[in-house]
């Protein structure tokens, strides 16, 4: 009854519309590298100001799985992963376009991302309310322990070394505590400076980081766009041989991604990596694998449009962004006034289930762009960088100056720039800093919250079940990297 309401609500045009715009956008950005789904949901995120909240988050959400879609393009044609997600697409995606089958991969890609979307809203609709159930019932204390996880999680997976990861996760925090103090309401960390008084906007920062960081990288780079293929697009629709070798693979790609999204940290980056790794330990030519088999496009684009779906459980029913692109748009719904959480279901069932009703869409829509527009696609490829990234700084100050016409957010824009630069050429990742700037007030105020009632005594975190079982899996991932060291001292110790 829930999701026909939510069907009445993704029909109205303005939400259609929205929906088509976001999937639309999502494919282009996808499509071109170097941009990707973050940088451009960082963007357009001034835009969505003045519309309803539902179809804001419509909007934005269909920028993010559509820009896994638009990803494998530039992988399979090109051999240039238009977003981090497709990477490992080009291991078989461009082996099978140099055989001259570019088509079924293509269209493997396509059917196999729907298919991976689609498993994951079902997942979505099964879990949420259950889980929402069991999160309305959390305390502070709870919340405390669960943003722990979250974070630890996050600074575990996230990047390749767990030291920056924590310095990121706690440079997020640092800048989180600018402003007001949540509970006494004192001004604290402004220096003096009146426009710190309501903290730092996260539009300006995300802005910043993202998107001029991105071009200023990509611009020292100076990479040429990979030479298109001559290929032909005829054939888009996989054979039934094509079918037999995929299923399984999408399959089990849309239960890893899923799953893997749902944890802080996971998204569709590891989940199409982690996945691809399941498919060669399971399937019976492993060897296969890296020379163009379909299989290997088809779990990894499975498994990231899965991811994308997970990825939503955790914010709509907990309140907690699993990933830079989803701390994004939680911003977005706390500026619409929509405060994600276990009783967003109860408060705003419009905006859930019209979300949840939305993305069933998105993923069609996407499925009737992807394959006839490539063509298309592969001449937007060719438009110069030098015309491109200029364009993109200019609408990046544009949509810093349209939150609150301040000139100080546009400074703030172009000093995070710079900061996102450094970060790049220093091997420092920047989702960390997001999820605990996003997170850091929140975890605060609980934690204050926690030994406001509990008259000072940390036991309260101890005492409380689902409290004490978040800890305790947040001190197990963070011994998790030190697990292989002690192992082979134990081991070595054993040998003598």
């Amino acid at each position: 009854m829930e999701l026909i309401q939510g069907f009445e609500v993704a029909f109205q045009f303005s939400n259609l519309f929205a929906c088509f715009i976001g999937v639309l956008i999502g494919t282009l950005v996808g499509v071109l590298p170097g941009i990707g789904p973050t940088a451009a949901i960082a963007m357009l995120l001034p835009i969505t100001f003045n519309i309803t909240p539902v179809a804001a988050i419509v909007m934005l959400a269909g920028i993010y799985y559509g820009a896994m879609y638009g990803g494998s393009t530039t992988s399979i044609l090109v051999n240039i992963p238009g977003e981090a997600a497709s990477v490992i697409t080009t291991l078989d995606g461009y082996q099978m376009a140099l055989q001259g089958r570019a088509g079924p991969a293509l269209g493997i890609a396509a059917f196999g991302s729907l298919i991976g979307g689609t498993i994951s809203i079902i997942g979505l609709q099964l879990i949420a309310v259950p889980l929402a159930k069991v999160a309305i019932k959390f305390g502070p204390p709870e919340y405390f322990s669960l943003m722990c996880l979250g974070l630890i999680i996050l600074v575990t997976l996230t990047g390749r070394s767990v030291t920056k990861g924590i310095i990121m996760g706690l440079l997020g925090m640092a800048l989180s505590f600018i402003g007001l103090d949540t509970i006494s309401g004192l001004p604290r960390f402004n220096f003096g400076i009146m426009q710190f008084m309501d903290g730092i906007n996260i539009v300006p920062l995300v802005m910043g980081l993202f998107g001029i960081g991105e071009v200023l990288i990509n611009i020292e780079k100076g990479e040429e766009q990979g030479k298109i293929m001559k290929t032909s697009f005829k054939g888009l629709l996989p054979s039934l041989r094509d079918w037999k070798d995929s299923i399984v693979a999408i399959l089990q790609g849309s239960v890893v991604g899923f799953f893997l999204g749902v944890l802080p940290g996971g998204g569709a980056l590891i989940s199409s990596f982690v996945s691809y790794w399941v498919q060669r330990k399971i399937s019976k030519h492993p060897e296969k694998l890296g020379t163009g088999a379909i299989e290997g496009v088809a779990a990894p684009e499975s498994a990231n449009n899965s991811a994308v779906g997970g990825s939503f459980i955790p914010l709509m029913v907990l309140g907690i962004p699993t990933n830079a692109v989803i701390a994004i748009l939680m911003g977005a719904l706390i500026i619409h006034g929509v405060m994600p959480g276990p009783n967003l279901m109860e408060k705003y069932p419009d905006v859930f289930w019209g979300f949840v009703a939305s993305m069933y869409l998105g993923n069609v829509m996407l499925l009737f762009l992807n394959l006839p527009l490539i063509p298309i696609w592969i001449q937007i490829l060719k438009v110069p960088y030098r015309i491109l990234f200029p364009l993109i700084l200019l609408f990046t100050i544009i949509g810093s100056y349209s939150v609150k016409n301040s000139l100080f957010d546009v400074a703030l824009t172009i000093v995070f720039g710079v900061v996102g630069y450094l970060l790049k050429k220093f091997g420092l990742e920047a989702p960390p800093l997001i999820m605990a700037f996003v997170l850091g007030p929140m975890f605060e105020e609980s934690f204050r919250q926690s030994l406001i009632l509990s008259r000072g005594s940390f036991g309260i975190f101890v005492s409380r079940p689902y409290s004490l079982v978040f800890l305790l899996l947040a001190i197990v991932f963070m011994l998790s990297p030190f697990i292989p060291f002690i192992y082979n001292i134990l081991r070595r110790r054993n040998e003598h």
